[in-house]
């Protein structure tokens, strides 16, 4: 999809997938099954669940995941559905911190939710008194909470964190944490998972080790209720389990278990081109801006100080396809391909998503050709 989207002259630094050779234990894993005849039905959340929480030990500490709170989904947003249409009702509203993961809008209003847009700050960090705020005046049922951030690349402080678990109890809202970006946090930066937080008990988590180890294609997740949530997910329908393939949960194990060596050298390559990337963005594209992500191969760009560029009209909300503002004169003029930012919600007007997790030669030449496009 990357890569076939567009025209062959056009480079793709948009969908978030990265340009990466897989890690060995990855290819092993699957080569093996493939060869062994192993093409059966999945058996279940177990070891999916005991490998995610070895990794979580050895990388964050947390010793928080329990298999008898886990349960199998086929990837995140379907697990972040399925999850809402067990403790919201239709019409209830759906928090989000916008600009945001534009599928959140789509899969929320799909199941028969409301969203309800609570802001980040100018710095791009949760705003804690607007989501008080929007909490007491709006009523929610739910909030789902995107943590490390999709497109910004903010990772949440354990205070921050706190502080959100905090208020969700005070108001009754109940927190569901997309956090597929997990693995990818970069070097400044340190993740809490949400669920390691006091006041979490009630809050469900989901994970996946398709964006750590680019496994995308090979779908699987799991999802991890606090203490207090384990009954919502007794309660998830049995087809939500035949979702993920058993390729896919093979591989993800073989990443979690035996991958951590591939994802340390691609934090290492991720580092570097995010270093490039402000470079260059300095150099070469005078008045577009870029806060330094923590987390993720996915940078959030200002052009709302480059004069001539067209308004963000034709984007529609939750639709990612769809084009407009800074991407689409992009597109056409420089031949680069990144993500509307007005698919983001508000706050995404005037920006553009671009993936850096490519080789820096394509990602040099991306901004040389966004340089030479840009009105002057």
């Amino acid at each position: 999809m990357k890569w076939r989207q567009y025209p062959a002259d056009v480079l793709p630094l948009w969908v978030a997938e990265m340009d990466v050779e897989l890690a060995e234990p990855v290819i092993a894993a699957v080569t093996n099954a493939v060869h062994a005849g192993d093409t059966g039905y999945p058996l279940g959340v177990a070891e999916y669940a005991q490998a995610l929480a070895a990794f979580a030990e050895d990388r964050w500490g947390w010793h928080g995941i329990d298999v008898d709170r886990s349960a199998i989904v086929a990837d995140v947003m379907v697990g972040v559905t399925e999850v809402l249409r067990l403790i919201t009702s239709p019409g209830d509203g759906v928090v989000v911190n916008c600009p945001v993961y534009p599928p959140f809008y789509a899969f929320i209003e799909h199941a028969g939710r409301r969203v309800v847009e609570a802001p980040l700050s100018a710095e791009s960090r949760l705003d804690l008194d607007t989501l008080e705020r929007v909490f007491a005046d709006a009523r929610p049922a739910a909030y789902l909470l995107c943590s490390p951030h999709n497109p910004t690349g903010t990772v949440h402080t354990r205070d921050e964190l706190a502080a959100v678990a905090s208020l969700a109890d005070r108001y009754g809202v109940r927190v569901v944490a997309d956090e597929i970006h997990a693995p990818l946090v970069l070097a400044g930066a340190s993740y809490t998972p949400y669920l390691a937080v006091p006041g979490s008990e009630s809050a469900v988590s989901l994970y996946s080790a398709s964006k750590g180890w680019n496994l995308a294609g090979l779908k699987a997740a799991v999802a991890i209720g606090g203490v207090d949530a384990a009954h919502d997910l007794a309660r998830l329908p049995e087809i939500v389990s035949h979702g993920p393939t058993h390729l896919g949960v093979i591989a993800h194990v073989a990443a979690l278990r035996a991958g951590g060596e591939w994802l340390n050298a691609l934090l290492a390559g991720l580092d570097e081109n995010r270093a490039l990337l402000e470079r260059l963005v300095a150099e070469r594209l005078p008045g577009v801006r870029l806060r330094r992500p923590e987390a993720t191969f996915l940078s959030w760009l200002d052009f709302r100080g480059v004069a001539g560029l067209p308004p963000d009209d034709g984007a529609v909300l939750g639709d990612v396809r769809t084009m407009g503002g800074p991407a689409a004169y992009l597109l056409e003029h420089a031949r680069v391909a990144l993500n509307s930012g007005a698919t983001f919600g508000s706050g995404g007007a005037g920006h553009a998503r671009l993936n850096y997790g490519t080789s820096p030669t394509i990602l040099t030449e991306a901004i040389d050709r966004i340089a030479a496009a840009l009105p002057t």
